[in-house]
């Protein structure tokens, strides 16, 4: 026996209640853990001295994560990150990172003082527009944006490797030394993780490797 209409218009309120609660329960998901977030202090690197080009640094965050930030070339080889060029590509690792919140990875002026914001950064960072990646394509950024939200990698970011033991990888195709927001000429830049937009003001995951670019 079919539907009656009067019975199908009782029926209508239901499904979009229904609809309402599972998109208020989406927005929560997203929206909840950037408002209640808290930060939790500093990454523990102090400033790597002037005219030292390390490859690879290691520190103990006040969340009592050991983070290790390494890059190299597309070969495998250590870079000379002293005399770095545009189009120059970066295999960028990190391990020890928060799985459970995002990172952007991108080439940002040092701050002034130590546990600044790192920035400017080249070409800013993370493109947050809608983007599908191909699995297991490279695809080489100014800026590179990690969260394992699926929410965000919709828009562009990428998985990390290994949640657990907050592993990644990323792929920089280093930006021309300057752009109008800073000139890493003239200012001391560097190949950066910090916290993506979610934990915009927590310092604990900004670990960085100094770049200076060739004449």
């Amino acid at each position: 026996m079919s539907e009656t209409p009067v019975t199908r218009r009782r029926r209508w309120p239901w499904i979009v209640g229904a609809i309402v609660v599972l998109l208020l329960a989406a927005v929560a998901a997203v929206a909840l853990p950037i408002v209640l977030h808290a930060s939790q202090g500093s990454s523990g690197q102090g400033r790597v001295p002037a005219g030292e080009f390390p490859t690879e640094v290691t520190a103990t965050g006040d969340d009592d994560r050991i983070r290790t930030l390494s890059v190299a070339t597309e070969s495998g080889s250590a870079p000379d990150l002293s005399a770095v060029s545009a189009g120059d590509r970066l295999v960028v690792t990190g391990v020890g990172y928060d799985g459970d919140r995002g990172l952007y990875v991108a080439v940002c002026k040092v701050p002034d003082e130590i546990d600044g914001k790192p920035g400017p950064c080249l070409g800013g960072v993370g493109s947050q527009e809608v983007e599908q990646f191909e699995e297991g394509v490279v695809q080489w950024a100014p800026s590179n944006w990690i969260n394992e939200a699926f929410a965000w990698r919709l828009f562009g970011a990428r998985s990390f490797d290994d949640t657990a033991t907050g592993a990644f990888t990323a792929y920089v195709e280093l930006p021309p030394v300057s752009d109008e927001n800073v000139d890493c000429s003239v200012d001391t830049c560097g190949l950066y993780t910090r916290n993506d937009h979610t934990a915009a003001g927590d310092r604990v995951q900004d670990l960085y490797l100094p770049l200076r670019w060739a004449d």
